[in-house]
């Protein structure tokens, strides 16, 4: 057994007859022929990959596969959550097509966020459901978005409003990719690591505060953080898989932030997902404060940590500006946390203490946010 072997972790994602292993570590790329063939059925691959991925990883990629006999084609895309569309999902499902992709075979998401949930969605519906595997190569795809089958585009009138539920068959974290990622993008992903600390692992969130320069710099700690990401979404998607109860505190953030995202037009330069969900955060323990349901010690406590790390905190950090607060309220009513008109949001009753708010009343989320909104 290698070194890279041995430094390894498995996740296990428990769904009866569609559970599947997400493996965490180093070398995970060049073992991408191994781990794959000695679960795939078919001898056949659509890989799907970006402009900034594919100089870096599909060569090497590619050539793992072809060593363990495998046949694969690749299709890139322009990078960025603009490709995030429905124009990139039919480029997506033809080239699947063309390929002649059948239902043994199987569809790879080699990138970050933005080719997962668009690959899985193109997976989940050609030929009404193909096998899908996830090769995530940032932080917020290794922690978040690769695991639990949600899959997506985004539309005119907000975030991934339009995909579908699609497990992966397996995802393969290599942790020596996140190296070639540029601070900015690292810092993204890390939101979503403290986010499983805030949600419901107060200890986790206090080993964060310890050891994020460790996580930062690589090796073990980073690997830990990884894993304990991704076995806390595990345990949350195995219980509810659809969201139709507790999967809902994982978007924690996200109904700010998604708010934001629109309301910058998906303008990568502007704001980036995981730091609008750094903001969201802020902005949920800020409002619970605000609705005495927790601490204000709590929210500065998160807000502490964030910037500590590098990330963006308030709404005043996004350049260019912002609509006034009831055109992102307009934004936050469109969510897919909305049901039956009344606002969800996930609010806190302090670290590691979240739960679902139901019917939060639209005028006090107003008021709130005209008081944020950079004047």
């Amino acid at each position: 057994m290698t070194a890279n072997a041995t430094a390894r972790r498995t996740v296990r994602v428990d769904l009866a007859d569609r559970s599947y292993d997400i493996l965490i570590g180093p070398g995970l790329i060049s073992a991408a022929g191994r781990e794959i063939a000695s679960r795939l059925k078919g001898r056949k691959i659509a890989v799907i990959t970006d402009e900034h991925v594919a100089p870096i990883y599909l060569d090497g990629f590619m050539a793992a596969l072809k060593t363990e006999g495998i046949d694969a084609v690749s299709l890139v895309l322009p990078a960025g959550e603009k490709t995030k569309s429905f124009e990139h999902l039919i480029r997506v499902c033809d080239s699947v097509l063309a390929a002649r992709i059948e239902r043994n075979d199987a569809v790879v998401a080699l990138g970050g966020g933005v080719i997962g949930d668009l690959t899985g969605f193109a997976a989940g519906i050609v030929r009404r459901g193909s096998r899908f595997i996830q090769v995530p190569t940032s932080l917020l795809a290794q922690v978040d978005s690769s695991v639990g089958g949600k899959t997506g585009i985004n539309s005119a009138h907000g975030k991934n409003l339009v995909g579908v539920f699609h497990q992966p068959d397996l995802v393969l974290a290599d942790t020596d990719v996140l190296d070639t990622l540029s601070p900015r993008e690292f810092r993204a992903g890390y939101a979503e690591v403290a986010k499983y600390g805030l949600i419901d692992k107060p200890d986790f969130f206090a080993w964060l505060e310890k050891n994020w320069r460790d996580v930062f710099a690589g090796g073990e700690a980073r690997i830990t953080a990884i894993a304990t990401s991704c076995q806390a979404k595990a345990d949350v998607v195995a219980a509810d898989e659809r969201e139709n109860g507790q999967r809902a505190l994982l978007n924690l953030g996200h109904t700010f932030g998604h708010a934001l995202e629109a309301a910058t037009q998906y303008d990568s330069a502007r704001l980036v997902h995981g730091e609008g969900v750094s903001i969201g955060m802020v902005l949920a323990h800020q409002f619970s404060a605000r609705m005495n349901l927790c601490s204000p010690d709590d929210a500065s406590r998160v807000e502490a940590h964030l910037r500590d790390v590098g990330l963006p905190t308030s709404m005043a950090e996004i350049p260019g500006g912002l609509p006034p607060a009831e055109r992102l309220m307009d934004a936050i009513a469109q969510d897919k946390k909305v049901k039956a008109g009344k606002l969800t949001f996930i609010l806190t009753h302090g670290i590691g203490r979240s739960f679902v708010a139901d019917d939060v009343p639209q005028s006090e989320v107003v008021a709130f946010l005209k008081e944020k909104l950079p004047k």
